[in-house]
C-alpha cells in the first residue's frame, strides 16, 4: 500500500467562517497533525473542487479530509474516484447548532477536525473481494401471482429465472378465483381473472425455467453463489432468491363457535369462491341455491385465540362475492356482518358499489352460529345481542396464514444450539431475544425454545442459525417494515406477496416487482464486491485476526445476517456477500481482532482519544456521543438545519450501528476523562427500527452488563446511557442531550481527568 498523503480542505461558507476562527482550525491541522491545509469559501463549488482535484492530479494528496458540511450531504460532489474522502462536520453540528464566535463553538470545531484526522490515520480505502464466478440468475420459489410476476419481471430485466413450484401446476390460489377484485379504473366492479394469461406468458418465456411438483431440498452459499438442490435431484446455481410462497386459509375447523362443522351450510370464503368459479352456488345440505346469505367478517381474525392480525383482503373478497351473488340473482338477500369494513385504497369505490347493489351491512360481531343457522350478532348500533334467523348459508371470511414453512412436510430435527439460534430468528412468541455475550468467557446458551415453526423450511438454508427464513411473531417473513420492506435477515433472499403480509392480487404483483428489483441489485452488488442496503456500495469486509481469535463464537452468534460461520477447526469464516457491513461482529469480539479496512475499534478509539479534554478546573465537561449513522446522526444534522442549539460539550462520532460498539470503547472513553457516554441508536423490540435488525438491542444487552465495570472504576452508572433515536427526532434529541449533560453536572467532573 502506498504512503498516505493526507490533504485537509476547510470550507468557510454556509456560516462556518462566521461561527469559528478558520485560522484556529488551520493551526490544529498544521501544528498538531503536520498536514497541509487549504481553506476556501465554497468548497463544493467548481472552483473549490478544482482545488482538490489539482492536488490529487499532482499526486501531492491521495487521501482527502474535508471540513465542511455533514458527510450526509454533497457526497456526489466530494466523490473522487480511487480516493478516500473523510468528512468533518463543521456546518450542521457546529456552525448551525452553536452560538457563533463562542470559545466552546471553536473548541468543538477543532475537536471535530482532530477526530477526522485521527480517523484518517487509522483507516484505508477498502479493496473489493470479487472471487467469481458469480451467477446473475434469479430463483423464484412459488408459482402464484407473486411468483409468476416476479419471474416475468426478472426476465424482462434480462435475467434468467428458475421458478420452483411445489404443486403440479402454476397459478396458486389466485388461479382458482372466479373473478378478481378491481385493479383498474373505475375500481367499482369485479374484473375477469387474468391468471391464465400470466401462466401462459411465463410458461412460454425462454428465459424462465419452470420446475413444478418440486421443492427446495437444500440452499447453501451466498448472494451470487447460491447452490440449490431441488427435490427432483437437480442442482442449480443462482445469484439471488425471491420467496413468493403465498398463503393458505386459516383452519376453519377451529371456528366451531361460528358454526363450521356444526352445519354443512356454514362454509368458508374459499368454499364460496370455488362455487362461484364452478358457476353454481348451492347449499351442501340440499343442493338448493341459497336465498339469504350472511357473511361473517373477521372469522378468527383479530382474535388473540386465533389470528391476532387483520388479513386486510377479507373485506374486499366478501364484497366481491356478495356482488357476484346479487348479479347472479338480484333476489338473493346478502348480509355482511362486520366489526370494521376495511377497504384500503381504491377498494373504497368497491364498497360503494356493494352498497348501491343492495348488500345489507350490519356493524357488529357474530357471537355464535347454531345448527339451524341462527346467527347471534352483538349489534354495535343497537348495543345488544340480536338473533338473525332465516339464513340459508353462512360464509366465514377466514384470514390469510402465510406459507412461511412447507406445512405439508414435517418439522426437522435440530441440535440444542441450533434450536437456540433458530429461536433468535424464528420465534412465534418473542421475535428478538439477544444472546448477551459480553464477558471474557462466553456465557452458556439459554435453554432451547418450546415453540418452533410448524412444518419444514422453504429453502432448507445451510446456515449456522438454522434452515428457516427469519419470521415475525405471526409467521410472516421478517422485514424492516419502514425502510426495506422485502428484506429478510438472509442477504440476497427476499420475500414478497402474502408470505410477507396479507395482500390482494394487485398488491402482490406490485410487491413481487419490488422484490425482484432488490434481487437484481443483490446479484450486481455481489459481482462488484459491494454491500447492499443500507451501506450500499461499501467495499469493506470484516478482517478476522485468527492469531488472536479465541473461538468464542460471539461473532457468529450475534451476526444478524448469518454472514459468519465456523470452520471445522472452530475458527470463524466470513461469507463475503452475505455481510451487510454493520460491524456487529466487531463490537462482539472481546479481543478486538475483528476490523474493517475503513472501520475498526482501533480507529474509533483513536478518534475518542483525539479530543482535547479540559481539566477539572475549566468547568468544561466532555460528553461522548456514539450515534447511529442511519438515524441519530442525521437527526442531529436536522436539528442543526433547524438552528436548534444544544450543549457544545458533546463530541459526536457516527457509528455504523450500535451493535458495532464494543463496551471496551465505553470504558476507554471514561478512562480518558470523558464525563459521560451516550449511545444513540434505533428502537429495538418487536417493531424494531434498526437497519441492521437487532444491533441496538444487542447494544442494550451489552450495556446492561457495564454496571460492574463502572463500579470498579468508582464511577456512577448514570454516566453511561443509551437512548432510542429515530431519524424524526431532530427536536427531541437536543433536549435529551442537554438533560444528560445537566445530570452529569450533578455527578461532578470525571476523576480520570488529567490521567
Amino acid at each position: 500500500m502506498s504512503e498516505k498523503k493526507t490533504g485537509v480542505y476547510l470550507c468557510s461558507g454556509c456560516g462556518i467562517g462566521e461561527a469559528v476562527t478558520m485560522g484556529a482550525l488551520e493551526k490544529v491541522v498544521t501544528g498538531e497533525f503536520k498536514k497541509p491545509v487549504r481553506t476556501h469559501a465554497c468548497l463544493c463549488g467548481d472552483e473549490g473542487l478544482a482545488l482538490i482535484k489539482a492536488d490529487l492530479d499532482a499526486d501531492t494528496v491521495n487521501q482527502v479530509v474535508i471540513g465542511a458540511c455533514s458527510p450526509r450531504t454533497m457526497a456526489d460532489r466530494f466523490r473522487f474516484n480511487g480516493t478516500q474522502v473523510l468528512r468533518a462536520n463543521l456546518r450542521e453540528q457546529v456552525a448551525w447548532s452553536q452560538p457563533a464566535g463562542h470559545e466552546d463553538t471553536v473548541m468543538l470545531a477543532e475537536d471535530n477536525i482532530r477526530m477526522s484526522l485521527a480517523e484518517a490515520k487509522k483507516t484505508n480505502l477498502p479493496a473489493p473481494r470479487t472471487e467469481g464466478p458469480f451467477s446473475k440468475r434469479i430463483m423464484v420459489v412459488g408459482g402464484g401471482v407473486s411468483g409468476l410476476t416476479a419471474a416475468r419481471e426478472a426476465s424482462k430485466a434480462g435475467h434468467d429465472v428458475l421458478l420452483v413450484e411445489r404443486s403440479p401446476a402454476l397459478g396458486g390460489n389466485a388461479a382458482k378465483w372466479s373473478k378478481r377484485m378491481p385493479h383498474r379504473p373505475p375500481y367499482r366492479d369485479a374484473q375477469p381473472n387474468d391468471m391464465a394469461a400470466l401462466v401462459a406468458e411465463v410458461g412460454g418465456d425462454k428465459r424462465i425455467s419452470v420446475k413444478t411438483g418440486c421443492t427446495v431440498a437444500k440452499t447453501s452459499g451466498m448472494p451470487g453463489k447460491f447452490e440449490v438442490e431441488l427435490s427432483n435431484g437437480d442442482t442449480e446455481s443462482v445469484g439471488a432468491i425471491v420467496v413468493a410462497t403465498g398463503w393458505r386459509p386459516y383452519d376453519a375447523g377451529k371456528l366451531g363457535h361460528l358454526g363450521y362443522g356444526v352445519s354443512p351450510d356454514v362454509v368458508t370464503n374459499v368454499d364460496m369462491e370455488t362455487m362461484l368459479a364452478a358457476g353454481k352456488v348451492a347449499r351442501k345440505s340440499d343442493g338448493k341455491a341459497p336465498e339469504v346469505v350472511l357473511f361473517v367478517q373477521c372469522a378468527g381474525s383479530r382474535d388473540p385465540d386465533h389470528l391476532p392480525y387483520c388479513s386486510s383482503v377479507c373485506c374486499g373478497a366478501s364484497l366481491k362475492q356478495a356482488l357476484q351473488l346479487r348479479e347472479a340473482n338480484p333476489k338473493t338477500m346478502v348480509y355482511i356482518v362486520y366489526e370494521e369494513m376495511r377497504t384500503p385504497g381504491v377498494a373504497e369505490e368497491f364498497y360503494r358499489s356493494a352498497q348501491t347493489a343492495g348488500v345489507i351491512f350490519v356493524k357488529g360481531k357474530v357471537k355464535s352460529v347454531d345448527k339451524s343457522l341462527t346467527v347471534v350478532v352483538d349489534d354495535a348500533l343497537l348495543q345488544q345481542e340480536v338473533p338473525m334467523s332465516g339464513i340459508d348459508m353462512v360464509v366465514l371470511a377466514t384470514g390469510m396464514v402465510p406459507n412461511s414453512t412447507n406445512i405439508e412436510a414435517p418439522t426437522g430435527d435440530f441440535t440444542d444450539e441450533q434450536l437456540v439460534l433458530l429461536h433468535n430468528d424464528v420465534n412465534p412468541l418473542s421475535p428478538f431475544p439477544v444472546a448477551g455475550y459480553t464477558g471474557e468467557t462466553p456465557e452458556p446458551l439459554p435453554a432451547p425454545p418450546d415453540v418452533l415453526p410448524e412444518g419444514a423450511p422453504i429453502l432448507n438454508l445451510q446456515y449456522r442459525q438454522g434452515p428457516h427464513i427469519p419470521m415475525l411473531a405471526d409467521g410472516f417473513a421478517d422485514s424492516h417494515y419502514i425502510c426495506f420492506p422485502y428484506e429478510t435477515r438472509r442477504t440476497g433472499i427476499y420475500t414478497c406477496g402474502p408470505v410477507r403480509r396479507p395482500m390482494d392480487m394487485a398488491e402482490s404483483a406490485e410487491d413481487a416487482t419490488g422484490a425482484v428489483m432488490k434481487a437484481i441489485q443483490a446479484v450486481h452488488n455481489a459481482a462488484q464486491g459491494s454491500a447492499l442496503h443500507p451501506r450500499a456500495g461499501d467495499l469493506s469486509l470484516p478482517n478476522i485476526g485468527l492469531n488472536q481469535c479465541t473461538k468464542c463464537k460471539r461473532c457468529t452468534v450475534e451476526c444478524p445476517f448469518g454472514a459468519i460461520q465456523e470452520l471445522d477447526d472452530g475458527y470463524p469464516q466470513v461469507n463475503d456477500t452475505r455481510c451487510r457491513r454493520c460491524g456487529t461482529c466487531m463490537g462482539a469480539c472481546p479481543v478486538r481482532t475483528i476490523s474493517f479496512a475503513n472501520y475498526s475499534v482501533d480507529m474509533l478509539g483513536d478518534m475518542i482519544k483525539s479530543v482535547n479534554i479540559p481539566d477539572e478546573f475549566d468547568e468544561k465537561p466532555r460528553v461522548l456521543i456514539l450515534a447511529c449513522e442511519n438515524d441519530a446522526y442525521p437527526a442531529l444534522d436536522m436539528a442543526g438545519i433547524a438552528r436548534t442549539q444544544y450543549s457544545a460539550f458533546v463530541r459526536v462520532i457516527p457509528v455504523r450501528c450500535l451493535g458495532s460498539v464494543s463496551l471496551l470503547l465505553v470504558s476507554d472513553a471514561l478512562s480518558s476523562g470523558y464525563d459521560g457516554v451516550m449511545l444513540l441508536g434505533c428502537k429495538p423490540g418487536d417493531d424494531y427500527q434498526c437497519h441492521f435488525v437487532k444491533g441496538s438491542a444487542i447494544a442494550k444487552e451489552r450495556l446492561s452488563k457495564i454496571t460492574e465495570t463502572l463500579k470498579s472504576m468508582a464511577l456512577d452508572s448514570g454516566r453511561v446511557k443509551q437512548e432510542d433515536a429515530a431519524i424524526t427526532d431532530s427536536d427531541r434529541l437536543p433536549k435529551l442531550i442537554d438533560r444528560f449533560v445537566a445530570e452529569l453536572d450533578e455527578y461532578g467532573p470525571s476523576p480520570f481527568k488529567g490521567f
